[in-house]
């Protein structure tokens, strides 16, 4: 949510996916992909978004803490940025979602909006549920 130089950002996708690779992640077993260049992330999220408040997002605790470190002017992108995390999980229909506990909340709002969009316009996602992740 906060700008990048493209060359930056360039270098950050290259350095994550050697990490990936490197914790042993099969690329013949899995799919490996960069998420920007699947558009259905952004139009889940657009399609989404507009089934979801404001209210509910201004009360997630990310929000109101990085908010308050860039000053009270919390960006757009900052504050739907949860529903684009509710279009990852939801676009592929995933029913288990591995969480740490500073997520929960956002994985909370991934399921109502699945079953506000399910009330809606039929059963068409599953109602993901988190798996904690322990550290």
């Amino acid at each position: 949510t906060m700008p990048k130089e493209p060359a930056v950002l360039r270098q950050n996708i290259l350095d994550a996916t050697a990490a990936i690779l490197a914790c042993g992640i099969d690329p013949k077993k899995c799919l490996l992909f960069r998420q920007s260049l699947v558009p259905e992330h952004a139009e889940l999220a657009w399609i989404l978004g507009c089934l979801t408040n404001v209210p509910r997002l201004l009360r997630l605790p990310q929000w109101k803490m990085k908010r308050a470190s860039q000053n009270s002017e919390g960006t757009v992108g900052l504050l739907t940025y949860p529903v684009l995390q509710a279009a990852d999980i939801l676009l592929y229909k995933s029913t288990r979602v591995p969480v740490g506990e500073d997520q929960v909340l956002h994985l909370e709002l991934a399921q109502d909006i699945a079953q506000h969009f399910n009330k809606k316009y039929g059963e068409f996602f599953p109602v993901p549920k988190a798996i904690l992740s322990k550290l």
